[in-house]
């Protein structure tokens, strides 16, 4: 066992030593953020079953607080109104939960964050030509190929992993050093 969880962190750790060869991607989606926030506009977050989850955190990182004790950044997650999502799957269909949620509440300007760690759901896909038509930006989190989702992007933040455990891993950690940076983007003064 004690082997198991040694080679489980040696594995964990190699993951984000190469994670920082996207160190330039992670600070684009930062800056793509801080435009939106800086204009009035909102982060938008997206994903199915743990990267749903992901979704809900980083949303609620921005909305609440991050490290510092500021104003909340309008920010949300379209994975926690399970009415819509039901509603929307049974008359729609499930590709279609998050574009139809989407064509009601963004507006041009916004940012739509799709976490996949295969890059290929379609929900997300369809959500990001959605975005394009109403003139939101996309941030793709996936895994090494980027997948479907790397193609309809704004920008794609594909870590270096085939693994689900270790992209969900990486991708919790890029969203929380995202988060980190337009927090002190916004209130650094606080933070003194």
């Amino acid at each position: 066992m004690i082997n198991t969880i040694k080679t489980d962190l040696a594995q964990i750790s190699q993951n984000f030593i190469a994670l920082q060869e996207k160190a330039s991607t992670i600070a684009e989606i930062a800056n793509l953020w801080i435009e939106a926030l800086a204009k009035g506009n909102k982060v938008i977050f997206c994903g199915n079953g743990g990267s749903a989850a992901d979704s809900q955190h980083l949303a609620a990182e921005l909305m609440g607080r991050y490290k510092i004790d500021r104003n909340p950044m309008p920010a949300m997650s379209l994975t926690v109104d399970t009415s819509a999502l039901t509603a929307i799957g049974n008359d729609y269909g499930y590709e279609n939960v998050f574009a139809r949620q989407l064509k009601g509440i963004a507006k041009e300007g916004d940012v739509l964050v799709g976490i996949s760690t295969s890059g290929n759901s379609k929900n997300i896909v369809e959500a990001f030509k959605t975005a394009k038509q109403l003139g939101v930006k996309t941030v793709a989190f996936t895994g090494e190929g980027g997948g479907l989702m790397k193609e309809e992007a704004t920008v794609c933040l594909n870590v270096p992993s085939k693994i689900t455990n270790n992209i969900q891993e990486m991708h919790i950690a890029s969203g929380h050093i995202i988060c980190g940076l337009v927090e002190s983007h916004f209130f650094a003064a606080k933070q003194a």
